[in-house]
């Protein structure tokens, strides 16, 4: 199973590795050049890259090709500038590389090529590269949903999906939708059974996506997600302080399991004291 995400931080591509590694509770990291240089300004803090002693990009890219497993290069059509100088790179020290043309394969086709890059490479250490957003508008999307779609299928494989049906509780009818995270702390509360809240309190934060790919469906139709609930959407952006933007169904879900389980973890460790 993939352990890290690294990359340069970057907008478009680099950006998008690593808000999937931020959502997914999975390490992340990589090199960013001095100063955390990036198109759009410094990069912010929560992102845990190291700096390089130089604000050259080509520095950052050798470091990151070099303290992963492998490289792989998302974009459109005959690589440019800085994605061509990555894989020119990882093909002379001889590191595993992809590149997956995104005008040749659809989305689920390029998550089905990288998943087969990992497993036949044996990564554990993924670094991901591609064009900025201001170059390859829509690129920071289009990696997102792969790499998504990329953990959904790796998920899969582990077969947790088939064990962790069985705690997805049963939907009783109820007419309004809550309109913020708090209301739907409490919808959530009220509905879910005391078996699964124990199974959601328990599990460490690195398995969010075995919460995440179970209950998706579940909480997408419950909190009125599929009727376009866009005040709870817009409370769970602001809750998660991101972009309108780039913010999307997929990520109040996140948001909202996140907050569930930790609200769950704290009714957990005060039921075991008791």
């Amino acid at each position: 199973m993939l352990k890290k995400i690294v990359s340069g931080g970057q907008t478009g591509a680099d950006r998008a590795a690593l808000d999937i590694a931020l959502k997914f509770n999975m390490n992340h990291g990589g090199w960013i050049p001095k100063g955390r240089r990036a198109e759009d300004g410094p990069l912010k803090e929560k992102y845990r890259l190291t700096e390089t002693g130089s604000e050259d990009y080509r520095e950052r890219t050798k470091l990151n090709v070099i303290d992963s497993h492998g490289t792989v290069i998302l974009s459109r059509g005959e690589l440019t500038g800085g994605s061509k100088f990555t894989r020119t790179f990882a093909k002379l020290m001889g590191r595993p590389n992809c590149y997956v043309d995104l005008s040749q394969s659809e989305e689920f086709e390029a998550a089905v090529i990288l998943k087969s890059f990992i497993l036949e490479n044996q990564i554990l250490v993924l670094n991901v590269a591609g064009p900025r957003q201001s170059t390859m508008p829509g690129i920071y999307a289009d990696v997102k949903t792969i790499l998504e779609v990329l953990l959904y299928l790796l998920f899969l494989d582990t077969r947790k999906d088939r064990e962790t049906r069985a705690y997805i509780p049963s939907e009783p009818f109820r007419e309004a939708f809550p309109q913020d995270l708090n209301a739907c702390m409490d919808l959530l509360y009220q509905d879910i059974p005391l078996k699964t809240r124990t199974f959601m309190a328990r599990l460490e934060p690195t398995d969010i996506s075995v919460l995440y790919f179970t209950f998706l469906d579940y909480i997408r139709h419950r909190v009125g997600f599929d009727t376009e609930n866009k005040s709870l959407l817009q409370d769970c952006a602001d809750f998660e302080s991101m972009d309108d933007t780039d913010f999307t169904i997929e990520d109040a879900v996140m948001v909202i399991l996140k907050k569930f389980k930790r609200e769950l973890e704290k009714d957990h460790i005060l039921r075991v004291i008791q």
